[in-house]
């Protein structure tokens, strides 16, 4: 009496394979930016003191500054524009300032010191 051994085959499957898709740039004109221009903005200040019941700013300027003019206040969290109504030097009301003036304006939000203060050219 002779045994047999058998052998079992297992058949593996071949992993399937991944097509991929190539992107191809268009061959063409450059995309096109914004074309409207944004108007600039010069740095003229930086707010060194905040009174928050007056919610006046206290701006060390940089370049002159004369009132109904639009300026905007950025830094932090806090981003806004206004046309300046009230703006003292000492208690004293006046229309222009010099640069590193020192100088009280009303504002409408909350400024804390280091913002930086910007005019529209």
């Amino acid at each position: 009496m002779v045994l047999k051994k058998t052998k079992k085959v297992i058949k593996k499957k071949a992993p399937k394979k991944k097509t991929v898709v190539k992107k191809t740039k268009k061959k063409g004109k450059a995309p096109k930016k914004d074309l409207i221009k944004k108007p600039k903005e010069k740095v003229i200040g930086k707010v060194v003191h905040y009174f928050n019941k007056a919610k006046v700013a206290v701006v060390r300027l940089r370049a002159p500054l004369s009132i109904e003019e639009e300026v905007r206040i950025k830094g932090g969290e806090t981003d806004f524009t206004q046309k300046i109504k009230s703006m003292e030097v000492d208690k004293k009301k006046i229309k222009k300032a010099k640069p590193r003036q020192e100088v009280g304006l009303k504002v409408r939000k909350k400024a804390r010191e280091g913002y930086k203060v910007f005019k529209k050219e």
